[in-house]
């Protein structure tokens, strides 16, 4: 399990505050950030291929992938999905309390449509449940939508769970 720590209530220069765990669950069912567009260029695709040692050619040779389907080069998905800590960061205001929140993993991930290299994304995080497990021990599950800029067809859905401790 990764684990991010939150000093300070987290990053409140992207987010403007930080919530109560009282706040928080009163955003059930409702959107709860929207981060930044982020570019997928080239260098990005590369540098994920080079750390993964996933260097399929779809992903870091343009001319040879301009003959597929694709008509170039493609991010991977798991380069779409890595980048949710931090569209989190940019988007959801950090809670107040937590000490730390852990990745608890995730129920459902779909890649619904390629990200094609030079586009930009961007995720909408829904707070879907929050509950308290133990005292100040808090689970949520986030639906995360990742956005293709221009695009009616999302890059990526996923159910996320992450465990509080507040």
């Amino acid at each position: 399990m990764n684990v991010s720590d939150q000093k300070d209530g987290g990053n409140t220069e992207t987010t403007g505050r930080s919530l109560s765990i009282d706040e928080f669950r009163r955003m059930r069912g409702q959107v709860v950030g929207q981060s930044a567009w982020t570019l997928v260029d080239q260098a990005m695709v590369d540098q994920f291929a080079e750390v993964t040692r996933d260097r399929q050619f779809i992903h870091v040779d343009p001319e040879r992938a301009r003959d597929t389907l694709f008509g170039g080069t493609v991010a991977h998905g798991f380069l779409v999905l890595s980048l949710l800590s931090a569209f989190y960061a940019d988007a959801v205001p950090p809670l107040k309390d937590a000490k730390v929140g852990i990745n608890s993993g995730f129920n459902r991930v779909r890649f619904v449509s390629p990200v094609k290299t030079g586009c930009r994304i961007r995720a909408r995080f829904v707070l879907a449940e929050i509950e308290e497990q133990n005292p100040d021990h808090w689970r949520t599950l986030l639906e995360v939508t990742v956005e293709i800029d221009g695009m009616s067809k999302p890059a990526m859905v996923a159910e996320w769970l992450t465990l509080w401790i507040v």
